[in-house]
């Protein structure tokens, strides 16, 4: 089938890039002539694990190209997919579709015979309608349909989540539509991928629900998290006793800094508003947001704690800035509003990721940056481990401690055992844990 994808990002990139190898021809749209031109010369503007071989291979097999001309990449295609931002309002939090509806402005504009229009971007309840009103407005003579496919991509895990889904999500108003769409992922029916085939406005609430019912489960282990630590208990067992419950689930119950990314934060608000909008104001979620946004300055309390109360003056060492693993997202990511409040206290800041430190400096100030875990820990007054990064969870005790300047290590991730870090001579603090702690049931 023949495959417009409009806008190259995250989402776009990636599910061009899989459908081009389920052996579909996708052209990628986007007005970023310099990113169109990356990508033809085969640089990849964004990290995500095997995303190079694949676009790479899709690319010599002449089934995936780029270009920035929308019309005659649209005009061509049988199915057209929008995949552009839909970034948080300022002011209000609500999602920003102005990018959606001027892409479906050209798609009106552009479409030649029966045409299924998907919205991919995660979008409000009713977008979907409005998509196909400017459409129709503007073509009142096209032939076409407009249908729900909400992505479900975990940023580090895109392409084995694209190609082994848990669901498949259709919500279209018209057999057609929804008939096409079941068509594009007809190779994955040898995975035995549920399709889920349900109206539009259903796929577009689905997509918000699910994001923030997990958002909900992270708030809710970090303020066990907080009790555990008062009690004497230790989070990382509770977590594996009520997820061993098929219930509950083992998944998003690791206490750490709080979640953030580009899903969850602007999800959590547009659902907020949608639902304050519509006179059914979602109050549980709305206390995930607030809860969420006070604990990240909250683990940098914990930091200036774990250095006798004051870090004025002092080094202090960050490892991991992306939001996650695997990824060089730095959008809301915990290690920024922890970095800035250390150095609202006076802090200065060393940090080092693995592939975020570019994406890093863009919004971050005054910090210095480092080559490698080690050389962060130089003379440093404390390190702080924020992004639980592979590369960090066998770090040498004696080496840091060697480097050190003063035995701090507070460990937001819970990837070290407080009893082993003690005997190499560490102040140790990790999330739920109480200070003594073994290894047993850690997660």
């Amino acid at each position: 089938m023949r495959v417009a994808m409009v806008g190259s990002g995250y989402v776009g990139l990636v599910s061009g890039a899989c459908f081009a190898d389920f052996g579909h021809e996708v052209v990628c749209i986007d007005r970023d002539a310099g990113k169109v031109a990356a990508l033809k010369a085969g640089r990849i503007p964004i990290f995500e694990p095997g995303l190079d071989d694949l676009v790479a291979t899709n690319v010599r097999a002449g089934r995936l190209s780029f270009t920035t001309e929308l019309a005659a990449a649209v005009h061509d295609a049988q199915a057209v997919f929008i995949a552009v931002g839909t970034p948080s309002r300022r002011g209000d939090g609500f999602a920003d579709l102005s990018f959606v509806y001027a892409a479906a402005r050209e798609i009106a504009a552009a479409i030649d015979g029966f045409t299924v229009v998907v919205t991919k971007s995660t979008v409000p309840v009713g977008t979907g309608d409005e998509v196909e009103r400017i459409i129709r407005e503007l073509r009142p003579d096209a032939e076409f349909s407009v249908v729900s496919n909400p992505e479900f991509l975990r940023e580090g895990a895109a392409i084995q989540d694209f190609k082994r889904p848990d669901r498949i999500v259709i919500g279209a108003n018209d057999e057609h539509g929804a008939r096409v769409v079941s068509d594009l992922y007809r190779p994955l029916y040898l995975n035995q991928a549920p399709i889920m085939v349900t109206g539009r406005r259903t796929a577009e609430l689905t997509k918000y629900a699910a994001n923030a019912f997990l958002a909900t489960k992270i708030t809710f282990i970090n303020e066990i998290a907080d009790l555990c630590e008062q009690v004497g208990a230790n989070v990382q067992e509770v977590a594996r006793g009520i997820g061993l419950d098929n219930r509950i689930g083992t998944k998003f119950l690791h206490a750490g800094p709080g979640y953030g990314g580009s899903c969850f934060p602007k999800d959590t608000l547009a659902l907020m508003k949608t639902a304050q909008d519509h006179g059914a104001p979602v109050r549980l979620v709305e206390t995930v947001v607030s809860v969420n946004d006070q604990r990240k300055r909250a683990m940098a309390r914990k930091v200036i704690a774990a250095c006798d109360g004051s870090v004025r003056g002092k080094l202090i060492a960050v490892l991991g800035l992306t939001f996650k693993p695997n990824t060089d997202d730095m959008r809301d990511a915990p290690s920024c509003a922890i970095i800035s409040a250390l150095q609202d206290a006076g802090a200065r800041i060393r940090a080092y990721d693995p592939e975020g430190m570019e994406q890093a400096r863009a919004v971050l100030t005054d910090v210095e940056y480092a080559t490698d875990a080690y050389s962060c820990a130089e003379g440093a007054d404390a390190l702080v481990l924020v992004t639980e990064w592979d590369a960090f969870r066998a770090l040498d005790p004696a080496r840091l401690r060697k480097a050190l300047a003063a035995p701090v290590l507070v460990d937001l991730r819970n990837v070290y055992v407080p009893e082993e870090m003690r005997r190499h001579g560490f102040h140790y603090t990790s999330v739920g844990r109480p200070q003594g702690a073994g290894h047993p049931g850690a997660a």
